[in-house]
């Protein structure tokens, strides 16, 4: 059992270049970035332990400012910068061929791969930091989610499938300002196999 005090960061999942994005984007992206948030998630997971370990008392908790409420801001933030980091690269590297069974639950929900892509990526034009096609375990079927930053706009019982990170980090030493063309770019590099076997672990989970 893994903690976040012990949690380790992993590797790329794929090797050589992108198509599209450079390497140097793809290395400071995971090496600096994501890495980052890895090392931050042990650092606040540590605290936390030590405060639990001395007894906090309640007048010490305040949600106007307190340490523990701002461990337990950064606790989320952290992670959540830690899981879609993580989940963003497990489906790059692929050539961007649709097909498996994500892609036909897809196609039978928005009616066509195209409709899909396009309204994913106008998500990602609006949002600000993250997109997500989820398997919605509450629903019981796909939905795709945005959020602006990585601990607001998550939905607990949605498990992340396909994951996109627009933040200008991501894109802006390759593209500036062109979000799109990187959107697009995204979609050519995406791994299906990889999102297919997700998809397969968790397509019959189901919250009532």
């Amino acid at each position: 059992m893994t903690s976040s005090t012990s949690y380790e960061s992993k590797p790329l999942p794929f090797s050589g270049p992108l198509n599209g994005i450079s390497e140097k984007t793809v290395l400071i992206h995971h090496d600096k970035l994501y890495v980052g948030y890895v090392n931050k998630m042990k650092e606040v997971g540590q605290k936390l332990k030590e405060m639990a370990a001395s007894g906090i008392g309640l007048d010490a908790a305040n949600q106007s400012y307190s340490d523990l409420r701002a461990l337990r801001d950064g606790e989320t933030f952290t992670a959540n910068g830690v899981y879609l980091h993580e989940d963003y690269f497990s489906v790059l590297g692929g050539d961007g061929k649709a097909e498996g069974p994500l892609a036909d639950a897809v196609v039978e929900k928005w009616g066509s791969l195209e409709k899909f892509i396009t309204f994913f990526s106008a998500t990602g034009m609006a949002m600000r930091g993250w997109i997500v096609l989820a398997w919605d375990a509450r629903l019981g079927r796909l939905k795709i989610y945005g959020c602006d930053a990585h601990n607001q706009g998550g939905v607990w019982g949605a498990i992340p499938l396909l994951v996109l990170d627009v933040y200008e980090h991501a894109y802006f030493a390759d593209f500036g300002s062109d979000r799109k063309s990187y959107i697009s770019t995204f979609w050519k590099n995406l791994n299906w196999k990889a999102a297919n076997e997700r998809f397969e672990l968790v397509k019959n989970l189901s919250i009532s």
